[in-house]
């Protein structure tokens, strides 16, 4: 057998690597070389990659463009806010529904204290502005986040313009997360700096990134992966466990190190990362749980009581049945904790160790689809994962057109049911539809995640760039130290050529 090139773009690189060959990381995955939907687009912006973003020359670096690119789909999901801004969320109850830009931001700003200088955790709320919620209902850090936001917020002539002023000055920390997520999403994968583009370009992040705090948990959590992929397991633990003092999903990162280090024998790395975490949760809970025990404890004991909730299985459950599910935190710990043994069995099963984005994937998205509760935000959870674990066009466009979905589906439902004997909006049963679309589409992107896993040859990031697993640090080509399968050997991988997407032209093998 002997290789011989076919007629090629001179911006392709000299030949593949051949096989036994370490994977060749003198340049980066082009989508437009692997993906077909990746390919197709370029065409709007003048055709696939060429030499310069092969070599990365000039100055729009993958971060730069990245970054640009992240920061413009913020600024458009700000503007889809401006009817809000201007007045929805001030004159009546429906018109931010109805208008899709409801945010929590302005909301809470009066409804927990802020605008009358109270201190969260340590101030008891009144009734006349909480509405029976003693205390703030948020981890820690998040609640920091809102203060300082809180401080920030001066100038306004009114309430009104205070609760405005206080959502822009949010908007503001949140695109400064938003930029470290996408530069952190970026360097993950140091061979696939492209695939980052998936977080920036995600619609579901430009409609949801100001909703809520989540983005600050999202942004640490990314960090966390990052240095993890670097091995540097005790900081990378550091910012789990900050990230989990903003949102408590984090945490469960721990569990899949555990279950990969073990597989890998890479215990040390394991204790670092879970003792770097321990620590520095610890560090910024212990002083409120000391000095404000109740306040502290508010967010957990609001998590565990909170009933069956919007956009979650539960409610479509409960509308359908009429049964109101008082045992819902036990059906979903149930849930939960089956779904984990299956992600463990999968990880000490397949014939590779899946790569620690992928597992990371799987793991909050069954969290998301197994809780009580489903709020449009949580989606920014699964986007940077999502990006790492399966970078596809086309299956990351169909599970964001069932996000987009739901989350014009649950404002119209909102509308519906605050606009009294009118009854414009979604109604009931239209609103469970988009909550199954949600589900679907979540759990068509775990399993082709699954897939990816069980066949390796499946997994873009494997197929594509010869790599064992960018983004796991230590366990990225470490051997099999202990598997519930056949036990195989981390096999030399080689780099394949690219896919013929479009006007691509590959290096062939002639046989003799």
């Amino acid at each position: 057998m002997t290789s011989a090139p076919t007629a090629r773009n001179s911006s392709e690189p000299s030949r593949p690597a051949a096989e036994g060959d370490s994977p060749d990381t003198s340049f980066p995955v082009r989508p437009t070389d692997q993906d077909e939907v990746a390919a197709a687009a370029s065409e709007v912006v003048g055709g696939r990659a060429g030499r310069r973003a092969l070599h990365g020359s000039g100055w729009w670096t993958p971060v730069r463009a990245v970054v640009a690119v992240a920061l413009g789909m913020f600024a458009l999901g700000m503007l889809q806010k401006v009817p809000c801004l201007d007045d929805a969320w001030f004159s009546g109850q429906t018109a931010q529904y109805v208008h899709a830009c409801y945010s929590d931001i302005p909301h809470l700003y009066t409804g927990r204290g802020f605008a009358d200088g109270l201190l969260p955790y340590f101030d008891h709320l009144p009734d006349r502005i909480s509405g029976g919620m003693e205390y703030l209902e948020y981890p820690v850090l998040t609640g920091a986040f809102m203060q300082i936001a809180a401080m920030l917020t001066i100038g306004g002539d009114s309430l009104r313009q205070d609760q405005q002023l206080y959502w822009v000055v949010n908007s503001v920390m949140l695109m400064v997360c938003t930029a470290v997520l996408v530069v952190c999403a970026v360097r993950t994968h140091r061979n696939r700096p492209w695939d980052a583009m998936l977080v920036a370009l995600a619609p579901a992040l430009a409609l949801t990134a100001t909703i809520n705090w989540d983005l600050l948990a999202v942004a640490m959590t990314a960090a966390g992966m990052l240095l993890w992929s670097r091995s540097r397991p005790l900081a990378a633990g550091v910012l789990i466990g900050l990230a989990t003092a903003a949102k408590l999903y984090p945490v469960l990162l721990l569990g899949l190190l555990l279950v990969l280090c073990w597989r890998a024998g890479r215990w040390g790395a394991f204790f670092r990362a879970a003792g770097g975490a321990a620590l520095s949760w610890l560090v910024v809970n212990v002083p409120v749980m000391v000095l404000a025990p109740d306040g502290w404890a508010k967010f957990y004991t609001f998590s565990q009581e909170r009933p069956v909730d919007f956009g979650s299985l539960w409610l479509v459950i409960q509308q359908r049945t009429g049964n109101p599910l008082g045992d819902a935190n036990v059906y979903a710990i149930i849930l939960m904790v089956l779904g984990c043994a299956g992600i463990a069995a999968l990880a000490l099963c397949a014939p590779r160790r899946p790569r620690f984005a992928q597992l990371a994937f799987l793991v909050v998205a069954l969290f998301i689809l197994t809780n009580k509760v489903y709020s449009p935000q949580y989606v920014l959870w699964l986007i940077p994962l999502a990006a790492l674990a399966r970078p596809k066009w086309r299956d990351f466009l169909i599970w964001q057109g069932c996000e987009v979905l739901y989350f014009v589906g649950i404002w119209m439902y909102l509308a519906y049911t605050g606009s009294g004997d009118k009854r414009q909006g979604l109604p009931e049963d239209g609103y469970q539809l988009v909550i199954l679309a949600h589900l679907l589409g979540t759990l068509f992107l775990c399993l082709m995640v699954v897939r990816d896993a069980l066949r390796p040859e499946h997994d873009p990031v494997r197929r594509d760039d010869g790599s064992d697993d960018p983004g796991g640090g230590v366990l990225d080509e470490a051997p099999d130290v202990f598997t519930l399968g056949a036990r195989t050997a981390t096999p030399k991988l080689q780099r394949s050529t690219p896919q013929p997407a479009r006007n691509v032209v590959r290096w062939g093998t002639a046989r003799e």
